[in-house]
This record gives C-alpha cells, structure tokens and sequence, in this order.
C-alpha cells in the first residue's frame, strides 16, 4: 500500500501525505452483488487513520480535523468503510479517495460571514410591500360610523 496523496487545498496549501504506515486497512464480506464469490471474496474494506497520531497533520490542522470531524470518530480514529464494488481493489480505492475528501475539506478554515447591508432598491420594495398590505387590511375593517 502506498502512502496516501491529499491535494492541495485551502487550509493545506502544499496539501498532505499521509504515510501508509499510519493507514489500517480490514478486510471482510460484503452485501450486495458479487454472484456466488459473495460469501467468499473479503471486498469490504475498513480504512482507518488515527487522527491523534498521524505525523500528516500540523497542531491547527489537527485541531480543526478532530472538531469538525467529532461525529464520526471512535476516540481519535477515523474509519472510513467502502463496499459499492465486487473488487476489493476498487473498494480500497474509493475509501482511499473518501479519506482524502474528507481530510482536505476538514483541514480547510471556515470562512467568516462578510456583514452586508440590504440595498436601497429592496429596502423600498419591502417598505412598499408593507404599505401594500396594510392597505388591504385597513380596508378589510369595518367602515365606522362619523
């Protein structure tokens, strides 16, 4: 197995390279299609990185990963199961490009909200529009005797 290649993105500028020495991989069977190799083929992978651990990550990255990605963690590691394929190399394939997805989205920093104030033009159709309805409710009233 090689070491695994996360593009670069924002957040990791020169992206990351995870060593295969810190990926574990398992091995078991899966549902679905594969004909009579189903109960004998281990196609399901299990790919896990311990995100504690691994050298890949810089402390603020690390920081970052293990609070965005609190949800699916069991501890510090991630697991990551791929069984969509008959073959257990293109399942090894898919939780690979999924563990990179999730890495570089997780490792990116947030964007903060740019404050913006409503225009001129609908600052006067929502005035407008208030004026509108409160018309057709003054003239759902009764009218009241002078």
């Amino acid at each position: 197995m090689d070491d695994l290649h996360v593009s670069a993105g924002p957040g990791a500028p020169g992206g990351l390279r995870i060593p295969a020495g810190e990926l574990a991989e398992q091995f078991s069977h899966a549902s679905g299609p594969g004909g009579q190799g189903v109960n004998t083929a281990d196609s399901r992978v299990q790919l896990s990185l311990d995100l504690d651990s691994t050298t890949a990550l810089n402390d603020v990255q690390r920081a970052r990963v293990l609070e965005r990605l609190a949800g699916r963690l069991t501890g510090t590691v991630l697991t990551i199961n791929a069984a969509e394929h008959r073959s257990q190399r293109r399942n090894r394939t898919t939780a690979r490009q999924r563990l990179a997805t999730l890495l570089r989205d997780a490792v990116a920093p947030e964007l903060a909200r740019r404050a913006t104030r409503p225009s001129r033009g609908s600052r006067v159709r929502r005035l407008e529009a208030k004026r509108k309805r409160s018309e057709i409710k003054r003239n759902r009233r009764s009218p009241h005797s002078e």
